[in-house]
């Protein structure tokens, strides 16, 4: 089992980088502003950043977010899409107590979000533009996909460098808990992107009570087995 401190500071020190660099990059870009729709965004996503389930076996949480993210990775610019994301990670990292969570934390799970949202964004967007007339759903696929990538691989791997566990094996117990929750929120997603082609888009936020529904539902799942598992560490720096 990998325990190595200096290699996990190391790494967290990267993906620091990695997230500066990918919100100056979306600072550098010529930027279409959308102020309601991305306020709108951002007050619901944060909101629903509080829902959080904690997931057995491990020792960080997941929100129900997720659909709203990917709602602005498709239709905010790049710079918004990333207040909205990073605003979302900031609130999740909080306690139910809002207990101030450790800095290196904090700081890892904002840049991993960050670097995450970059390659979704810029995956959701390339696409499109290559392939004008592909499915909506097809496109919010592949951002969920990036976006599950960009945000598992490196969670796994600073749980395999505190002494969580192989890489391989930390990542498909996360794969398994969180991948079908994505797939869902991809869907939510998509129908709240096709009906808001048609009726505006305030439709989106509609999917609030579908999604408290979701945590509800995670909620009682979960609960009987959050306190059987050996917990896997999440946060950067923690051990066993």
């Amino acid at each position: 089992m990998s325990h190595n401190p200096r290699n996990a500071t190391a790494f967290v020190a990267t993906m620091t980088a990695a997230g500066v660099g990918s919100m100056s990059y979306g600072l550098s870009q010529t930027n279409t502003w959308h102020p309601y729709q991305a306020l709108a965004l951002f007050a619901i996503a944060t909101a629903a950043s509080r829902m959080k389930i904690k997931l057995p076996g491990l020792t960080g949480n997941m929100s129900v977010n997720l659909p709203f993210l990917l709602i602005a990775i498709a239709q905010l610019s790049l710079v918004e899409a990333l207040a909205v994301t990073c605003a979302s990670a900031i609130v999740q990292s909080f306690s139910k107590n809002w207990a101030v969570p450790k800095l290196e934390q904090m700081l890892f799970n904002l840049a991993t979000m960050s670097f995450a949202t970059t390659l979704a964004w810029k995956a959701f967007h390339a696409a499109t533009l290559a392939h004008a007339g592909v499915a909506s759903a097809l496109l919010v696929s592949l951002a969920a996909a990036t976006l599950f990538l960009g945000q598992t691989v490196p969670v796994a791997t600073i749980i395999n460098l505190t002494g969580g566990g192989p890489l391989r094996q930390v990542w498909i117990s996360m794969a398994q808990l969180t991948f079908p929750y994505f797939v869902l929120s991809a869907g939510v997603a998509s129908i709240s992107l096709s009906a808001s082609d048609h009726v505006g888009w305030q439709i989106p936020l509609v999917a609030l009570p579908v999604m408290f529904g979701v945590f509800r539902s995670y909620q009682v799942y979960f609960h009987t087995n959050t306190a059987t598992e050996k917990p896997l560490a999440m946060a950067a720096g923690a051990g066993k």
